[in-house]
């Protein structure tokens, strides 16, 4: 008897190459349902990749609503139609209201370009450029209504090499995030993450401080 696999939709507003990542996990060990892919923009191509990979892929252009609150009311309810456990942001572009994160609050999901808590917000690899700093990465957290400040389950460390620019540097991150998130993705489905009472509990385990992964460490769930 084959084990149920966790339902989950996949919110994207570019080229989703994280939502791949999620995808080719699937054909490996991650036990996951992608029953939609949502996008606000028509032409991002994370929407190819799920009509690609026989994934329902749905578009609800936030132009089409009068302010942001009347958008999130009626994306709740498109994700609501496929009844996911986990609700991923993979590059969705849209700072959430208190409505849509309270709705799925302890199943939804972001993956950040920086060590968080730094470099909240935007253009995160030229701010730690320009800070100097030795080293950037990559983290995985819970949102919340504050910024890219919900609690933190995974975070890589990516060192930063002479003579990096922006590209260079987003690209080595990048490889990185494509590890980390279909892992915590796992914790759920196998059922190893547990948040009660706001407390989080990775393998029994309370986790006050995120768990670390080693740079270029394989991708092995």
């Amino acid at each position: 008897m084959t084990a149920a696999r966790l339902p989950i939709v996949v919110l994207v507003s570019g080229s989703g190459s994280n939502l791949q990542a999620i995808i080719d996990a699937t054909a490996g060990d991650l036990p996951v349902d992608i029953r939609a892919v949502i996008s606000n923009k028509p032409d991002a191509y994370g929407l190819e990749r799920a009509r690609q990979a026989a994934i329902p892929a749905r578009v609800l252009e936030h132009t089409a609503f009068e302010d942001r609150g009347a958008y999130d009311q009626a994306l709740i309810k498109l994700i609501d139609e496929y009844q996911p456990a986990l609700v991923i942001l993979a590059g969705f572009m849209r700072i959430l209201t208190a409505e849509f994160v309270t709705h799925y609050q302890g199943r939804l999901l972001n993956i950040h370009p920086s060590l968080l808590p730094k470099y909240r917000g935007l253009h995160t690899h030229r701010r730690a450029l320009e800070a100097g700093d030795k080293e950037h990465g990559a983290t995985v957290h819970l949102v919340t209504e504050e910024l890219d400040g919900g609690p933190r389950l995974l975070q890589v460390t990516v060192p930063i090499e002479e003579g990096d620019d922006e590209d260079a540097l987003a690209a080595r991150v990048l490889t990185q995030e494509h590890i980390i998130y279909p892992r915590v993705i796992s914790w759920f489905a196998e059922g190893r993450l547990s948040i009660q009472n706001g407390v989080i509990k990775l393998d029994g385990e309370r986790m006050d401080e995120p768990q670390q992964l080693p740079f270029n460490m394989p991708d092995s769930l």
